[in-house]
């Protein structure tokens, strides 16, 4: 059923005095119609089944009783190594992280604490902070089941599980793992499912995990036509799209561009950057750090423009983008009230702009309709009055190459060529340079003396050779042989991987 409730705040709704204090804190003051919703029941323990459009307050509903709830249990007395009490999945790297970033404040001001888990980055981290006793985790479904497959961590003490973007866990096929993995969790804990749709296979969920779950949807499952303003353009051909795309991105605020693949991702960001519009990408194919890296550009403002694929569409929560661009069309309504998603947030108003060839505009106007978006086809180039509108004022080009030298220069340490590591393989190595120096030094000296004695017809004790320190044992070097597989001694330029140092193709989650 769905229950609606009058506007109250958060001490009205049953948050504790600490979490109102933190949230004050935070500059959030007024619920939002989905926590307003849902707040009463996931407090007393109900499982709930959370409905809002992307933006509208959904990973608060749940942080805050996940955390309140656990406190009132005492979790931080019963903390034992990995063995958490909490726990939410998320399908992206970027959810999950910013998922965390909001629950760790909440926790801290009881006295819990939490860790994120995912793959595509060594787990040693992980895995120590698991050890040591973590009472919420926030995890991707993959790296999460690697993890209990080890036995790093088990869920059976679980007490509260939460599946954000439920429907998207079931779009990337993670249906079977997240199924696995909630079977694995206590029958008699309380759990919550949130999403901006509810469909494409939550219903199984819902029927075989959830106890006699309230639903709660604050909003039409189509797109916020009162907060964005939608706009489709459509250009003669590619190169009109190309020159369409470089003005929609040439404002001074945020926008974020989404492509269809990684490779169109990465060369629209290098093509905008060149025309001295700094951009960066966000797709599957990169690193975990250089995604957090140009995610935090993004979100700094140091760069205007995001070119994402769909995995940026369920983890990008950036204030105040006041433009989204869909330069490919989505395939399907989802995808484009997801990616819209990234603009008219938290009340505010936003403009979203499909791009569309006339090829396309039979698919889009099918697509559109789903969504439940009445948009007019606009005929358009980048110099028409519209785009301009769109645009707003133009922000000063920034010479590529200056750019690129400011990313190196601050990407580069402080003492860069001049510190030393302290560690102890390091100082047994210069300490061996030293005394190697020190032999050379000695014979270039003596050698010298040579030179001199011939001159003057004295013949020179020659000087006694100091022996070259063995850098490693034979010992030592066998076992480094055995790590390498070989019997044969490594060049000495080259590094060697210590004992145990992780694979570095770990599993991704996307």
């Amino acid at each position: 059923m769905t229950v609606s409730a009058a506007v109250r705040s958060f001490a009205e709704l049953g948050v504790s005095k600490p979490l109102v204090a933190s949230l004050a804190a935070a500059g959030i003051t007024d619920p939002f119609p989905i926590q307003s919703e849902t707040l009463p029941d996931t407090l007393a323990g109900r499982d709930v089944l959370g409905r809002g459009r992307t933006g509208s307050g959904k990973t608060l509903a749940f942080s805050l009783p996940l955390v309140s709830r656990l406190a009132q249990r005492e979790a931080a007395r019963r903390r034992r190594p990995g063995r958490p009490l909490g726990l939410v999945l998320a399908p992206t790297r970027e959810l999950a992280t910013q998922i965390n970033a909001v629950i760790e404040p909440l926790a801290g001001a009881l006295g819990l604490n939490t860790t994120v888990v995912y793959g595509g980055v060594p787990q040693q981290r992980q895995e120590k902070a698991l050890r040591a006793g973590v009472d919420i985790v926030v995890a991707c479904p993959g790296r999460l089941e690697d993890l209990m497959r080890q036995k790093v961590l088990t869920l059976e003490a679980v007490e509260i599980t939460v599946l954000d973007e439920a429907d998207h866990m079931a779009d990337l096929g993670f249906l079977p793992v997240v199924q696995r993995l909630l079977a694995s969790t206590p029958e008699q804990g309380q759990r919550m499912l949130f999403s901006a749709t509810l469909d494409n296979g939550v219903d199984k969920l819902v029927r075989r995990f959830l106890s006699d779950p309230l639903t709660h949807s604050v909003d039409d499952p189509q797109a916020a036509v009162t907060t964005m303003e939608h706009h489709v353009l459509v250009v003669p051909d590619q190169a009109g799209k190309r020159h369409l795309v470089k003005t929609l991105a040439s404002g001074q605020g945020r926008r974020v561009l989404f492509t269809r693949t990684k490779h169109q991702a990465r060369k629209l960001a290098k093509t905008l950057t060149d025309a001295g519009i700094p951009a960066v990408d966000l797709h599957g194919n990169l690193s975990q750090n250089a995604r957090d890296r140009n995610l935090a550009e993004f979100s700094s403002g140091e760069v205007r423009v995001l070119v994402a694929t769909d995995v940026a569409a369920r983890g990008v929560h950036v204030d105040e983008v006041e433009l989204v661009v869909h330069v490919d069309p989505p395939t399907e309504h989802k995808a484009y009230l997801h990616r819209s998603g990234r603009t008219a947030r938290a009340g505010s108003d936003g403009t979203v702009v499909t791009v569309a060839t006339p090829e396309q505009k039979h698919e889009v106007g099918k697509m559109m309709k789903a969504a439940g978006v009445d948009v007019a086809f606009e005929e358009a180039s980048s110099g028409s009055g519209l785009v301009a509108r769109l645009v707003g004022e133009v922000a000063a080009k920034v010479d590529p190459e200056a750019r690129r030298a400011a990313i190196e220069a601050s990407r580069r340490p402080a003492n860069h060529g001049q510190g030393k590591s302290t560690g102890a393989n390091a100082q047994r190595k210069r300490a061996a340079r030293s005394q190697s120096g020190s032999g050379r030094g000695q014979a270039g000296r003596g050698q010298a003396a040579r030179g001199r004695a011939a001159g003057s017809g004295r013949q020179e004790e020659p000087a006694a050779r100091t022996p070259r320190p063995a850098v490693r044992s034979a010992q030592a070097q066998g076992a480094r042989n055995e790590q390498r597989g070989s019997g044969s001694a490594p060049s000495p330029r080259r590094g060697h991987r210590r004992a145990g140092a992780p694979a570095s193709n770990a599993r991704r989650d996307s």
